[in-house]
């Protein structure tokens, strides 16, 4: 590669980095192109981009980004998975890849700033989607209103009920 697109390759880079929500680096040693375009295509459908790069670019893309705080990951093959939205799905799908592919490993991510060790990238793949957290959070704000108009209904409901007990009472006597 010449300069050029060497250059090419770490601006791109850099922009995808600062942007992100979630870098994860991976070791492939072992996988066949197959299997790599398997789990680049299962990463695209969630809007993942999935990257091979040599270590220097990663190294020089990362400077003044969050994934700066793993580039002591970026030796050997190395590969990046960069979500710029939803920081569980690459998680959950790089983690059972993973469990299914005894060849790859997750060396490191980084989120917000904060670097993730196993057990941390293992509790966010255990979250649910965005999509799932994002219902959740809308079905507990429209239960508060929906109680509250339930409860000042049933005021003037059970009026007319002690209105017509008293109508009934009167009638009969």
């Amino acid at each position: 590669m010449n300069l050029d697109k060497k250059k090419a390759v770490v601006d791109s880079l850099h922009e995808k980095l600062a942007k992100s929500a979630i870098v994860i680096s991976t070791d492939y040693k072992g996988l066949d192109v197959a299997t790599v375009t398997k789990l680049r295509a299962e990463l695209t459908k969630v809007g993942v981009e999935f990257h091979v790069a040599k270590n220097t670019l990663l190294r020089r893309a990362s400077e003044e980004t969050d994934a700066a705080l793993i580039t002591d990951s970026f030796k050997g093959p190395t590969a990046i998975a960069i979500s710029f939205d939803d920081p569980v799905a690459p998680a959950k799908i790089l983690s059972k890849f993973v469990e299914d592919n005894e060849k790859m490993e997750i060396k490191a991510a980084v989120m917000e700033g904060k670097t993730l060790d196993m057990n941390g990238l293992k509790a966010l793949s255990e979250l649910p989607s965005r999509e799932v957290l994002l219902s959740q959070v809308l079905s507990a704000m429209n239960a508060v209103p929906t109680g509250m108009v339930r409860v000042l209904a049933e005021v003037p409901r059970q009026m007319v009920n002690v209105l017509s007990a008293i109508k009934d009472q009167k009638e009969a006597a």
